[in-house]
């Protein structure tokens, strides 16, 4: 019989290290030590808080991966509950060791624990292994979640305000308008 060297914990204040280090791409984007310091308050924060939590998976006793755990809604319109299992990252030395596995095995416990029936989960747009590793467990698209600066949408705004500039013809509503007033022109001489 053998054993399995995967093993799951509630992470502590001590993970914070490791955890910026396997979420450095999801995280604000700052320094090492100003991401460590946030994942502290994170994990300070979710020691009083029963609905949400951050899960490490270890194999052979060694940090692997993590996920962090929301029981929810599915959106702030739509209060059907949920379980989010967000940034579900595996170190790349240890995937395909069954630690991703694990990590979304506590996501469908702690759901049937709470007695939802719904699991989501976010995997990076630009990571095909783990968007194939979701669609895999039965997790399909629901939402595009997009994100931009907000300089960049402002900008983009703005110019959609803007008149269109014209090439020396009319613009499209002056042309739709002539072309029904002619009509109605053509049609009052045929009658």
């Amino acid at each position: 019989m053998s054993r399995s060297l995967v093993s799951l914990r509630i992470a502590v204040p001590a993970d914070a290290p490791a955890l910026a280090d396997l979420w450095t791409d999801v995280l604000r984007r700052t320094g090492p030590e100003d991401q460590t310091a946030d994942l502290e308050v994170l994990l300070k924060r979710l020691e009083s808080c029963p609905d949400q939590r951050i899960v490490v998976g270890e194999y052979d006793g060694e940090f692997a991966g993590a996920v962090h755990l929301e029981a929810t809604t599915m959106s702030a319109l739509n209060l059907e509950p949920v379980v989010r299992a967000l940034s579900p990252h595996v170190l790349p030395r240890f995937q395909r060791h069954g630690v991703g596995r694990a990590l979304m095995d506590a996501a469908v416990t702690w759901a049937e624990e709470l007695g939802v029936s719904h699991v989501a989960t976010a995997a990076v747009a630009g990571s095909r292994d783990a968007n194939r590793f979701m669609a895999r467990l039965a997790l399909g698209p629901y939402a595009v979640l997009r994100v931009a600066t907000t300089h960049a949408v402002r900008t983009r705004l703005t110019a959609c305000r803007r008149p269109a500039q014209s090439s020396g013809g009319r613009q499209l509503t002056q042309v739709l308008a002539a072309r029904r007033s002619m009509r109605r022109s053509r049609a009052g001489v045929e009658n």
